[in-house]
């Protein structure tokens, strides 16, 4: 694991809450003078620790009303249908993140569709058609308590 000091944390932190601060301003923000802190960002972009920088887009505004958590169980475990299962997921925009699980499940899934009529279609006309699927279990998402980008740090300030 990569070591951070104080100041690497302090950018980090910053850089979760403001991804558009210019570097100057975040140098400003962590006490270095610029081309300090534009050396400790190329450090921490080429250690792979900042992997990418994006905009966050409110779902509501353009037009994705409904989120769901769909739980998915496969037929078989072999390699060739969890590879077939994989590449089908990537190409379907409705899901924005997915994750392999421990458990009765075998994945999770989160998706962002219009409406229920949307979210019907992908789960009639894509999903339950995919390769492997024996089982599929949908939640969907009424009001979200908390949603932060951001990923704790405080462990890393021992």
């Amino acid at each position: 694991m990569i070591t951070f000091d104080r100041t690497d944390l302090r950018m980090l932190a910053v850089l979760q809450a403001e991804g558009r601060i210019t570097n100057a301003e975040l140098a400003e923000r962590v006490s270095l003078s610029p081309s300090a802190c534009l050396r400790r960002m190329q450090r921490l972009e080429a250690e792979g620790v900042l992997v990418g920088y994006s905009a966050q887009v409110d779902p509501q505004s353009v037009g994705l009303g409904l989120q769901a958590f769909v739980r998915v169980q496969l037929t078989k475990h072999e390699s060739e249908f969890i590879e077939r299962f994989v590449e089908q997921v990537n190409g379907w925009d409705e899901v924005v993140a997915c994750y392999a699980l421990t458990g009765d499940m075998d994945y999770l899934m989160h998706v962002f569709v219009a409406d229920l009529e949307h979210f019907s279609r992908f789960l009639l006309d894509r999903l339950l058609n995919a390769a492997g699927v024996a089982d599929v279990n949908s939640s969907f998402v009424l009001r979200t308590v908390k949603r932060s980008p951001a990923l704790p740090l405080s462990h890393l300030a021992g």
